[in-house]
């Protein structure tokens, strides 16, 4: 089936089965409406009228109980499968090219002095960022962030690109881990739970630990042997005594310790099901070897130990019961759950942040797996060595429809390091930059890529195409331009070889200082290996490919149709031989 066919299918029979629940849901709310009248009545007919046995009262009561649990069963299952609704809803709005606003933009990830992310759209709202992540916790949320925003090493692009192969057919275990408990991405702060987790716990003395255990044991001791009349009463209020003077020495480290621990535990319980999954069901690529080894601890697997903590948790909020209070306080209930909770933080908690890495990375990969299963005939890019090179054929923006998506060839390296792309307004200059710019984050982030075909070398990438002034900053257009320039030749200073992507390049100044500026600037930035496209509309600057020498012309056309502007978008060896700009002017009714 196709990734639509299949997608509509589990639709339609998730929808059924949520509308099915509900309608269980509706039944189980009468019976239990009418379990509990049945018992009322039963109530007065034993205790009042003395009609019937007064255990017959048991039998409409443990139906009401046997209902009410019924009826949370199956509204938790209801809500799951609405869970599942969504989120093939989300996959055929994907597909659909009508996701924008429905997901996360990751708009928080957006750094304006970031060298190409702004520029390539990669945050906001209908962004890549919005069209990949499926990400459930702010831990896969950042992962991904982080993937795209920073090239990975070649042997991690291979390992990344092997674990979402494998993981692209695994329909089923996306789909679970979609529906594991509630949305959680803005209710965990990785940040905080990590704090918690990884600071220095309380290690009370072996003292403070023996009387910990001592005083609860010589209490119920006392209260045994006056029941058995062995002892008179006087050592139970003595035991009581003790322990309160206890309790009290260790309330200063108690009561923050009980503070500190409820809500981390809270959100660790809500990552034990994704680590649950994670230690079951990963593949035997690379990347998924390396995650299943990241969580690895000897003995008890992670689930199992945030598990223990979770009851640790709830023995501790046991003492809050009112019936349960006098009892607590014989046993030391409170300080001897906070001791074992700070044993478990030195025993567990350095391993947190490990876990937190392992669930964002596995996150990120069901990312791009579901990007990759929706876009079978989208290919992984072949990482190659030797000199800087990017060799594209086909290539298209993901963020456009395939409908209207016109792909094309790009090539840089060897003799041909430079394409000054010329061409009239709306002719598809920009986004050709954009097409290529984001195509290799992907292909450097281990997702498939928007073409039949893409070779390259590990590149940085620089960008210089959505500049804007700032009133705030008192800063003109063309003044952030020269800004963002020099931080690309910077760049170009670096490890990577670095392609460069300049949209009108120097357009805020006069044509003359243009052709001298843009022709220094893109000459260094080729002699020191980097590759790059340039988009003009002034016919002057296709000049500088005679200076350049590693440079070619290419340009897009338009032509006129009844009266309208009509692009082809493909691009085509050499330099434009027209403008369109009076004709657009025209066509809005100014007189030119």
């Amino acid at each position: 089936m196709t990734p639509r066919a299949e997608y509509a299918a589990r639709l339609a029979a998730r929808r059924s089965e949520r509308e099915a629940l509900g309608a269980r849901i509706e039944r189980l709310t009468r019976l239990r409406t009418a379990a509990f009248a049945v018992g009322l009545a039963t109530l007065f007919l034993a205790f009042d009228f003395r009609l019937v046995p007064r255990w017959v009262v048991a039998l409409p009561a443990a139906a009401f109980a046997g209902l009410v649990a019924a009826h949370q069963r199956t509204r938790r299952a209801e809500r799951r499968m609405g869970r599942a609704v969504r989120f093939y809803e989300l996959g055929m709005a994907r597909l659909d090219h009508a996701f924008a606003g429905r997901g996360s933009g990751g708009e928080r990830f957006l750094d304006p002095e970031h060298p190409y992310a702004a520029d390539l759209d990669l945050f906001g709202t209908g962004s890549l960022f919005e069209l990949l992540c499926t990400a459930r916790t702010q831990a896969g949320e950042e992962t991904l962030a982080r993937w795209l925003l920073t090239p990975a090493a070649p042997t991690a692009v291979r390992d990344r690109q092997h674990a979402v192969a494998d993981l692209r057919a695994r329909l089923d275990l996306r789909e679970t881990t979609a529906l594991l408990g509630e949305d959680v991405r803005g209710v965990i702060d990785p940040t905080a739970l990590v704090a918690w987790a990884t600071a220095a716990p309380w290690r009370p003395t072996a003292f403070e630990r023996g009387v910990a255990m001592a005083l609860p044991a010589a209490t119920c001791a006392a209260v045994a042997a006056w029941n058995l009349g062995v002892l008179g009463p006087w050592p139970i209020p003595v035991a009581a005594a003790a322990q309160l003077a206890f309790a009290l020495h260790l309330r200063s480290k108690v009561l923050p310790a009980i503070r500190r621990s409820a809500q981390p535990a809270a959100h660790l319980a809500l990552l034990a099901e994704l680590l649950a999954v994670l230690e079951r069901e990963a593949g035997d690529a690379p990347g998924l070897t390396t995650l299943r080894a990241e969580i690895a601890d000897a003995g008890t697997p992670p689930s199992r130990r945030i598990a223990r903590l979770e009851r640790l948790v709830d023995l501790l909020d046991a003492h809050r019961n009112q019936v349960f209070a006098s009892v607590s306080f014989v046993l030391l209930w409170r300080t001897n759950c906070v001791l074992a909770i700070e044993a478990w933080r030195a025993e567990c908690g350095a391993a947190v942040p490990r876990w937190l890495d392992a669930i964002g990375e596995s996150e990120a990969l069901l990312a791009l797996a579901s990007h990759a299963f929706e876009h079978p005939d989208d290919p992984f890019p072949e990482l190659v060595d030797g000199p800087p090179r990017l060799d594209g054929a086909g290539l298209g923006h993901p963020l456009i429809a395939e409908e209207r998506c016109v792909r094309n060839d790009v090539r840089l390296g060897g003799a041909c390091r430079v394409l000054i792309v010329s061409g009239s307004n709306m002719s598809g200059k920009s986004t050709l930059l954009r097409t290529v710019g984001v195509n290799v984050v992907l292909a450097l982030a281990g997702a498939p890529v928007r073409a039949r075909r893409l070779e390259l070398t590990p590149l940085a990438v620089g960008a210089a195409i959505r500049i804007v002034d700032s009133l705030q900053d008192g800063t003109s257009r063309f003044y952030a331009e020269v800004k963002r320039l020099r931080r690309i030749v910077d760049l170009d200073a670096g490890p990577l070889p670095l392609l460069f992507l300049l949209d009108e390049i120097l357009s805020g100044t006069n044509s003359h200082d243009r052709a001298i500026g843009a022709e220094a600037i893109v000459k260094t930035l080729a002699a020191r290996g980097g590759l790059g496209l340039v988009t003009t509309h002034d016919l002057a600057l296709a000049r500088m490919v005679d200076g350049l020498g590693a440079a070619v012309n290419v340009h897009f056309e338009d032509h006129l149709e009844d009266g309208r502007m009509c692009f082809d978008y493909r691009m085509r060896p050499g330099v434009v031989a027209k403008s369109n700009a009076l004709a657009l002017m025209r066509a809005v009714g100014l007189e030119v």
